[in-house]
């Protein structure tokens, strides 16, 4: 075995114990052509971690190497360049996707078979017992909301429908991580909302969440933590809020106060009886920090 092998495993073990679910270093994938030239870039350097218990946005425009990191994380590809760990293993090791349940884009499921059925089927994927699958299936079918159609082939499901029993077989295993890919597409607002707040209610079972999405307003209202790529880049990284956050402008909307005289605004308005909810700076919304992360790398710059 070589000296860079050992020193790979060595690096990996000692991450067994940490909170660290997810860590990429210097992650890159080129893709070739036939006669084995280099094609597309579709992922350059990539440096993320996800901690264990949170729920972790992955955004971007198609080929911005979204899809590709999914799929270097499952082991599906190999990189070209750097490394991926999941759950301190290096993700070339296929055993921890025991650990892994998985959303893809476009749920690819039996349309003969019922709700029921789908997950039975699936739990027998994992060699569960009888009794357990019986069990699970039952639990997740309630937890997805789907009690009223737990009979019906998934042929006359509506595509809202379809991604509550693709998230129900992602979770058929228990899973440790969920990987989601555009979880609420084709859902009304009522079931946007009902599967945003199921995405909530896992974190706070303690399960870890890698959630790729279109849909800004739901990464704003769900993720804790947020990367943003493009043409396979790392563009921006960081907490929701805080990269919300226009940093030169107040909430009375005054630029370039000083911290002792935003001290003396908040005093005046309790000498005049007032009580002070928060001096702090307003936010953008994910939609306008995407957008504008974007037009500005297109045009060669980038937003200070």
């Amino acid at each position: 075995m070589s000296a860079t092998a050992t020193q790979t495993e060595a690096k990996a073990a000692a991450k067994d114990d940490s909170n660290i679910i997810i860590e990429t270093r210097n992650l890159g994938k080129t893709y070739r052509d036939f006669w084995g030239r280099k094609k597309v870039a579709a992922l350059k350097s990539l440096d993320i971690e996800v901690q264990k218990g949170e729920i972790f946005g992955l955004l971007g425009p198609n080929g911005s190497g979204k899809s590709t990191t999914i799929k270097l994380l499952q082991g599906l590809l190999f990189p070209t360049s750097g490394q991926a760990f999941v759950f301190g293993k290096d993700a070339r090791d296929v055993a921890k996707n025991e650990r892994i349940g998985y959303l893809p884009e476009e749920s690819y499921l039996y349309k003969f078979l019922n709700a029921e059925e789908t997950l039975d089927f699936y739990g027998r994927l994992f060699d569960m017992p009888t009794e357990v699958r019986r069990e699970r299936t039952d639990k997740l079918i309630r937890q997805v909301g789907l009690q009223h159609a737990r009979r019906r082939q998934l042929r006359e499901y509506s595509k809202g429908m379809t991604r509550r029993i693709g998230l129900a077989q992602a979770l058929i295993n228990e899973p440790d991580l969920l990987i989601l890919d555009e979880p609420t597409t084709g859902m009304d607002p009522i079931g946007s909302r009902e599967m945003k707040d199921l995405i909530i209610s896992l974190r706070d079972q303690g399960k870890t969440i890698l959630m790729c999405s279109h849909m800004l307003g739901d990464v704003q209202d769900v993720c804790d933590r947020v990367a943003i790529l493009h043409q396979g880049e790392l563009r921006e990284l960081g907490r929701v809020q805080e990269l919300l956050k226009v940093r030169d402008v107040t909430e009375v909307h005054a630029k370039g106060l000083s911290e002792q005289t935003k001290q003396k605004i908040a005093e005046l308005i309790k000498s005049d009886g007032g009580t002070v909810v928060s001096i702090d700076n307003p936010t953008t919304t994910m939609e306008e920090l995407f957008l504008d992360i974007v037009q500005n790398d297109r045009q060669g710059s980038r937003p200070s």
